[in-house]
């Protein structure tokens, strides 16, 4: 059996928490009923009956406008 470096392992270690700093939440979105025009905030898409209206949002609320510059 192979014996691996300490500094490998610290390598390996350092590498893969690296994916996990950049890491953000999903943003939000107000989605419209396609049936009777109702808004709901979600983060994932609701079904094929709604549509995206505004977005994307910081807050479940979907009150805080995520600025795209």
């Amino acid at each position: 059996m192979k014996k691996f470096k300490p500094k490998a392992i610290l390598l390996f270690a350092l590498a893969s928490c690296c994916g996990s700093l950049a890491a953000e939440p999903a943003p939000w979105w107000k989605w419209r009923s396609k049936i009777d025009g109702a808004f709901v905030c979600s983060q994932t898409p609701l079904g094929p009956g709604w549509t995206k209206a505004y977005g994307p949002f910081r807050d479940a609320r979907c009150e805080k406008l995520i600025v795209v510059r």
